[in-house]
């Protein structure tokens, strides 16, 4: 195996679940990418940054309070693209402590309480929040850095300028709105653009939830043969999906497929489908690397999973946010927002990603 090729299946093994979370004290169209093929080059499928860039930090010691939208698997994959960073930047005695927390369940009032803890302590060089809803975190983020606390986003929800977010930068997903557009164009061509589609949406006002479930809708709506006849928002939880996904089977016999908008959903989904005997017959496009939905789209219950970059996310939060830490605005240095990838996968991706994600060989 060649060093390319050996640093592309290190990349994928790290974003297998289960990961610490912490190490502590306490776009635009070509930003996804879609793959039908079993023969692609693995270094084609994820492009990452395994090293740190030339810039040089202007301190020994730097403090981030990092807080995510809710305990799961996903944030998990991030935080080892965190960690590996921190501990590059030890290499080169630049050390790091960071908190990397979330609640059991998502809560915006929840978010809001620890961010405000946070910037009252005045001890963290930088708060990076993965944004729970807009509307309500923005007007919070905005006195923040009005107060001198420096504030970036991360992961998988931004909220920007065009929301009159004073947010330094952002550094996650910059195009859930195509990646649910994508998915959304894949499901229709395998249903040759005629059938009845529901649709599991996610947290209400989480962005990258609702922007998927916005680039779907719009997709459905160009082909005149297509009928969304149903939404639910499954609050990413599997067991809410599973109900849902057998009320919708229930009300709509007919039912030609499901489009699921985060990482929980598509399991859910899955499962109920199997449970009514209906795989193949209602095709199920969704997102993310969780085992048991790639287990699915092995055994065809699944027919797509969109996969982004975890930890290329996780890393990158880390080295922007020592930047913002040394008074760097966006420029030069780093991007105001990041463009990290998300690829589509198949079925005769299946056993490659299982192997090479979870060590499990069909």
């Amino acid at each position: 195996m060649s060093l390319r090729a050996f640093c592309s299946f290190i990349i994928l093994i790290i974003l297998i679940t289960g990961c610490s979370s912490r190490n502590q004290k306490a776009g635009s169209d070509n930003n996804y990418i879609v793959k039908d093929t079993a023969f692609a080059p693995e270094e084609e499928k994820f492009h990452f940054k395994p090293t740190l860039d030339s810039y040089i930090p202007e301190k020994r010691d730097y403090n981030f309070y990092l807080t995510y939208k809710t305990a799961h698997p996903w944030w998990n994959a991030v935080a080892l693209g965190i960690e590996d960073a921190v501990k590059q930047f030890e290499q080169k005695d630049i050390f790091i402590t960071y908190d990397y927390l979330a609640p059991e369940a998502m809560s915006v009032y929840d978010q809001i309480e620890r961010i405000q803890k946070a910037a009252a302590t005045k001890s963290y060089d930088v708060i990076g929040v993965d944004v729970a809803d807009i509307e309500i975190v923005t007007p919070v983020i905005n006195k923040l850095m009005e107060q001198g606390q420096k504030v970036m986003t991360f992961s998988s929800s931004d909220s920007g300028k065009e929301h009159g977010c004073k947010r330094i930068a952002y550094v996650g997903n910059t195009h859930n709105y195509e990646d649910g557009r994508d998915l959304a164009e894949v499901l229709c061509e395998k249903l040759n653009f005629k059938g009845k589609i529901a649709m599991l949406v996610g947290n209400h006002g989480a962005p990258c939830h609702e922007e998927r479930a916005e680039g779907a809708r719009a997709v459905f709506a160009k082909y005149p043969d297509i009928e969304l006849v149903g939404e639910q928002y499954d609050e990413d939880l599997e067991e809410k999906a599973y109900e849902f996904t057998k009320e919708f089977i229930a009300k709509y016999p007919d039912l030609n497929g499901i489009i699921c908008c985060n990482m929980s959903n598509p399991v859910g989904a899955g499962r109920a489908v199997l449970e009514a005997e209906k795989s193949g017959q209602i095709v199920i496009t969704g997102m993310d690397h969780d085992k048991r939905a790639l287990e699915y789209m092995r055994d065809g219950v699944i027919y797509a999973l969109a996969l982004q970059d975890c930890y290329a996310i996780g890393f990158d939060t880390i080295t922007t946010a020592v930047k913002i830490a040394d008074g760097l605005l966006p420029g030069t240095e780093y991007p105001e927002m990041t463009e990290e990838t998300t690829t589509v996968f198949f079925q005769k991706d299946a056993n490659w990603l299982l192997r090479s994600l979870y060590g499990e060989i069909d």
